[in-house]
């Protein structure tokens, strides 16, 4: 199973925005909340730690620390644009459940 699934339309706006806020890689990190137990937390930066896990599609960088690749691991990161607006999808199958608007999971 691979880390981390990146998807042409993730990784074009990953490169997109990083042109634009001038921050080059999109951080991925899981935390304990939300209503489902985990939650999603995305922010561009312009670093990456020494424990980080780096995974890249073309140009775009996404890094992820290894607690949180343990909860995503397989996942497949996905840009969407649909009626209630456009967001990164993470599809995590490791996720039994999630709440409707997809920052949050249980296991």
């Amino acid at each position: 199973m691979d880390n981390l699934v990146i998807t042409n339309n993730a990784a074009k706006k990953i490169i997109e925005l990083s042109k634009k806020k001038e921050k080059k890689m999109l951080r991925i990190t899981v935390t304990g909340g939300g209503c489902q137990g985990f939650q999603y937390n995305l922010d561009m930066e312009n670093s990456s730690k020494e424990k980080d896990i780096i995974i890249k599609k073309n140009s775009a960088v996404v890094v992820v620390d290894k607690n949180s690749l343990n909860l995503i691991k397989g996942s497949e990161i996905d840009f969407v644009e649909d009626l209630i607006g456009s967001r990164f999808k993470i599809n995590n199958p490791k996720a039994s459940s999630s709440c409707g608007c997809g920052t949050s999971f249980s296991l």
